[in-house]
């Protein structure tokens, strides 16, 4: 975890950065039990299907969205949020203005500690 315990959901220079995919980026921070990441995506962007083992809590701070959990579509709007349980499929697609979601992992994940692409280990093997 960084020296600094305050961050900005603004400042972009903060965090480990993550290029989930196309039009979908986050920035993590990790603590010791949990992890908060801040996810943007672009108007209409599609994220991957994807499954890990972490619990997930999502919250949509901005924009709107399309969060498929389990097999079932839930629009969703700022203000909305979810619990994803570990091990359940889920992704999301970003509403016509885009969305800034704020997810939360317990415990934190392994494959997000560090910078990179994808949306981690679990969804890579799903997709081959």
């Amino acid at each position: 975890m960084s020296d600094a315990p305050f961050f900005n959901l603004e400042d972009l220079a903060q965090g480990v950065h993550r290029v989930l995919c196309d039009g979908i980026e986050t920035r993590i921070f990790a603590g010791d039990q949990a992890m908060l990441s801040v996810v943007r995506a672009e108007p209409g962007a599609v994220g991957s299907i994807h499954s890990h083992p972490e619990e997930q809590w999502g919250v949509l701070i901005e924009g709107s969205g399309t969060r498929l959990q389990d097999g079932i579509e839930h629009a969703v709007a700022a203000g909305d949020f979810w619990c994803t349980p570990g091990g359940v499929l889920h992704g999301f697609t970003a509403g016509p203005e885009g969305a800034v979601v704020i997810d939360i992992f317990a415990p934190p994940r392994g494959d997000y500690r560090s910078a990179g692409v994808g949306f981690g280990e679990d969804a890579e093997a799903q997709d081959k």
